[in-house]
């Protein structure tokens, strides 16, 4: 079982500035929590005490975004990140009283040997603590390993590994995952950026060489050119057969829901074309698709698998009237569905 750590609500907040406001965390996180979603990471983009004039103030204090997170809460763990230097012992404090779950202690990739004090004091407090090596890309395999180990033995229950610039590539990937799987007792994970589209690539990679965990955000919304687009990367890993607790038709309504209250500004991937992809149909079906499926009252993602089952090629549209005339007379409708779930 993977776990999925959502940055949507914290690496999101560097796209828009850091002004997420209250009511756009606790519908994210009651909607992330409702797709399945093993741990949602909330906060300023830089994490805990990062709301300054030089890095940029947020709306609203790490208390309040907490709270309402905690809040809309249910099954999902609440994560934050931690950066030692720009975040003090007290801001994790904090985070504690108000019931973070996981906190993730981040270091440049070399200086791990800060992270021990704030490692052992979320021990101490009988919660999760992963260590996270930023910027790995600029140290060797040999180099990153040693720091690991150096956060293992601080008490860290998994270390991640951060592709802060979205600098790797997939063989860079390979070797430095595969060389911390084999020299850790802890999980291992992985964080990438998209800056040369390679993000779910990376981090498909990362999962081939024992990778545990891995981050994505909601559209790729985070900083720069986005970060692995959860959609994606959840349709790519069921086609592989990893298993999570998010599923690809809970992370698209995820998706969905997530356009009435965030306005994600880095490039990403639709949604629709990320099912169309994924069952092998042709790209143009798509609007007919959604035409047809919002004619009939049914689910879309549903009459994607259908046409996928009878394997249409290009030219055969009058199939996918068929078959949603089908599925309206056999199934309840997507509005049924969506009602059942939310009471």
């Amino acid at each position: 079982m993977i776990l999925i750590s959502d940055a949507t609500l914290r690496d999101g907040n560097h796209a828009i500035r850091h002004q997420l406001t209250a009511a756009q965390i606790y519908d994210y996180a009651r909607a992330a929590d409702e797709a399945g979603i093993d741990v949602v990471e909330v906060g300023h983009g830089n994490g805990l005490g990062g709301s300054s004039c030089q890095l940029g103030e947020t709306p609203i204090n790490d208390r309040t975004m907490l709270e309402t997170a905690r809040a809309a809460l249910r099954t999902s763990q609440l994560g934050v990140h931690f950066i030692p230097g720009l975040g003090k012992s007290a801001d994790i404090a904090l985070a504690l009283e108000v019931g973070v779950d996981v906190v993730r202690v981040a270091t440049h990739c070399t200086e791990a040997n800060v992270s021990r004090r704030f490692i052992e004091q979320t021990r101490e407090a009988g919660k999760t603590a992963f260590g996270v090596l930023m910027m790995s890309h600029m140290a060797s395999p040999d180099v990153l390993l040693a720091q690991a180990r150096l956060m293992e033995c601080y008490g860290a229950q998994a270390v991640i590994l951060m592709d802060s610039a979205g600098y790797s590539t997939p063989s860079l990937v390979r070797a430095k995952v595969r060389l911390l799987v084999g020299g850790l007792d802890v999980n291992v994970g992985f964080h990438s950026h998209n800056n040369l589209g390679l993000a779910v690539a990376n981090s498909l990679v990362a999962l081939e060489e024992g990778a545990r965990v891995i981050d994505a955000c909601v559209k790729g919304f985070g900083a720069g050119a986005g970060n692995t687009q959860l959609e994606t990367l959840i349709a790519v890993m069921e086609r592989e057969g990893y298993e999570t607790n998010a599923t690809f038709e809970r992370v698209l309504k995820l998706a969905r829901r997530s356009e009435e209250f965030l306005s994600p500004k880095t490039p990403h991937i639709h949604a629709s074309n990320i099912a169309s992809g994924l069952y092998g149909l042709f790209s143009g079906y798509v609007p007919h698709i959604q035409r047809a499926a919002q004619e009939f009252g049914v689910s879309e993602f549903e009459l994607y698998k259908r046409l996928a089952d009878r394997r249409l090629v290009a030219g055969q549209e009058d199939i996918i009237v068929e078959e949603a005339n089908r599925l309206a007379h056999a199934r309840p409708t997507e509005r049924e569905i969506f009602t059942e779930e939310r009471t």
